[in-house]
């Protein structure tokens, strides 16, 4: 999918001597290189993914090179040109994988998915690339952006491919499915509800806002004053939606709870940690 014209590379301060090559990596990396060169690239495939992503690869903003990394889906299972669904980066804090549909927000990654991803936040890159889990020399791990709007982790040993990691998994890994102060649960019979956190109710007004991305269904049962909260334990939750909320990374549980206690605009916090679970 990508085209590139060596001319204008040759034409930029090279020493007529100096011959360019192209070369297939071990690792599945195309790339443009000089001859007399084997670590500055020219031009690599890595930095222009598909739909799949290999170890090695980053996915996410690459600050110095300009470039957003992304993996777009085949139109169809035949048809390898670009479909309709982009897995991308998002750059707030922590940052998480979308899965958008034709540009609209669809799924946003959970816990699950940061056991099997190196996620690197700097002021250079904000960028997620494959962690080598495998002990078998022999595998080699890659995720795909499928045609039919999943994501999915898979294992090639051999000829055998083994699927790791598959997303989404239901109705309640839809992107905000349940709206403002509500939860979506999911039991062991395959029901699928959502429910307003407890205190919450529901309200009368359940409209989309043009102003926001959330839907406004459930709403206080009462008002309390600014500095009387009461927190309500909730566990094996998706860490909120980092875009409109304060990320603190330097302060421990209770200092994050006090802080939210003595500001008005603060109605939860949640610990960071999510692969111990979070709170």
């Amino acid at each position: 999918r990508s085209v590139w014209n060596t001319t204008n590379l040759i034409n930029h301060n090279i020493d007529i001597k100096e011959s360019l090559v192209a070369e297939l990596l071990d690792n599945g990396n195309f790339v443009l290189r000089y001859s007399n060169s084997k670590s500055f690239f020219l031009w690599e495939s890595f930095d222009y993914p598909t739909d799949t992503l290999l170890p090695g690869m980053k996915l996410g903003w690459d600050c110095n090179k300009k470039l957003n990394k992304n993996l777009t889906s085949w139109k169809s299972l035949k048809d390898p040109s670009s479909g309709s669904y982009v897995f991308a980066i998002e750059t707030w804090k922590v940052s998480h994988g979308l899965i958008l549909d034709q540009g609209q927000l669809r799924y946003r990654t959970d816990s699950t998915y940061s056991s099997f991803m190196n996620i690197t936040e700097t002021e250079e890159e904000v960028s997620h690339s494959l962690k080598n889990n495998t002990t078998n020399v022999s595998s080699i791990s890659i995720l795909q952006m499928t045609y039919i709007g999943s994501l999915r982790l898979m294992e090639l040993v051999g000829e055998e491919m083994h699927i790791k990691f598959y997303y989404p998994n239901d109705f309640c890994d839809i992107y905000n499915v349940c709206g403002d102060n509500s939860y979506c649960n999911f039991n062991n019979k395959g029901r699928q509800n959502c429910l307003c956190i407890e205190g919450f109710q529901l309200g009368h007004d359940q409209y989309v806002s043009s102003l926001t991305k959330t839907k406004k269904r459930c709403v206080k049962k009462s008002y309390s004053s600014c500095h009387k909260k009461e927190f309500k334990k909730m566990k094996n939750m998706k860490l909120p939606d980092t875009q409109y909320t304060t990320v603190e990374t330097k302060v421990g549980f209770e200092e994050c709870e006090k802080k939210c206690v003595m500001s008005c605009n603060c109605t939860a916090f949640a610990n960071m940690d999510i692969g111990t679970g979070g709170l």
